[in-house]
């Protein structure tokens, strides 16, 4: 009795693994099948993906918005260009002479940022701080204030990303910038590079008064 009670509840227990093993079979092989499925649907979304970006409307459009990123300071840039490094003249000053010429002033580093700029300079920064079109530099005693928030001391180092060449020679053109700042004996050394970073602007970057025009026939 006892015997045949045993075997029966081995079998029961024996039924009872082989269910279980079943239904863990059953759904290991439903996860399998839906891994597969979300599997394809995800090569799916890559290629659809992969057609957009070689899209030439969507390649123009991206090369539209680097640009103006560009132009806005908003993105860090890289890419072949010159280092201009300036430094108040260690001259004794001569007899009669106004000690300010001396001396690096916000008018100097404007005239070199424009010459820059007119040498097709793409991108600009006075001692590691962006330059865009909102950038103001005007001294504030010793100092050079540029961005509003920066107080820069010599030697300041001007950054440009351009043809090191073209942007060298707009310096150094005879009685250029460079000519009339050594006339005071201002200490400028130019450094060309085949490679430069400049960081992204970090000052505000909204407007309070300017709003975009309409165009006509948009909405």
């Amino acid at each position: 009795m006892v015997a045949t009670q045993f075997r029966m509840a081995r079998q029961q227990a024996q039924a009872v693994s082989i269910q279980r093993f079943n239904e863990l079979k059953a759904d290991v092989q439903r996860a399998r099948q839906e891994h597969q499925v979300l599997q394809e649907r995800v090569d799916e979304l890559r290629t659809q993906l992969n057609q957009l970006a070689e899209n030439p409307a969507l390649v123009e459009l991206r090369s539209e918005l680097d640009a103006a990123r560009i132009q806005a300071g908003a993105i860090d840039v890289a890419g072949p260009g010159i280092e201009v490094i300036l430094n108040d003249s260690s001259a004794a000053v001569q007899p009669g002479q106004n000690p300010n010429f001396y001396v690096l002033h916000d008018e100097d580093i404007l005239k070199v940022l424009n010459e820059l700029r007119a040498a097709g300079a793409e991108a600009l920064a006075i001692n590691g701080e962006r330059v865009i079109s909102r950038t103001e530099v005007r001294c504030i005693g010793p100092a050079i204030l540029v961005n509003k928030t920066e107080r820069l001391v010599p030697p300041y180092v001007i950054t440009a990303i351009g043809d090191p060449e073209t942007l060298e020679a707009s310096l150094k053109m005879k009685g250029g910038v460079i000519d009339s700042l050594r006339y005071w004996g201002i200490e400028v050394d130019v450094k060309k590079h085949p490679v430069v970073v400049i960081k992204a602007y970090k000052g505000a970057t909204g407007f309070k008064y300017a709003r975009p025009v309409a165009v006509e026939g948009e909405e």
